[in-house]
């Protein structure tokens, strides 16, 4: 899982946190993170990248978003929202 800042421009700051997760989801292994929704697709619509807004060290804010094709996909996607 890769943290990434949603804000590029903060990643020189010394005193700001990425604040955003994108990780790759594998349906037999991390099936668990999906909404409930998700959980009952078939596995070829829910493995990919996703993202989901996550401090380190802290559980996300909601479910995530995606299935993305790669991880800069879902890292574009996570930027582009206010």
């Amino acid at each position: 899982m890769a943290q990434v800042y949603s804000d590029p421009s903060r990643e020189d700051d010394p005193y700001a946190l990425p604040d955003v997760e994108v990780f790759h989801v594998d349906y037999m292994e991390n099936v668990e993170c999906l909404s409930e929704e998700a959980q009952k697709l078939p596995a070829s619509e829910t493995i990919g990248w996703y993202w989901w807004s996550c401090f380190p060290g802290c559980l996300p804010d909601g479910d995530p978003f995606g299935p993305f094709d790669t991880e800069a996909e879902a890292t574009a996607d996570a930027r582009k929202v206010d």
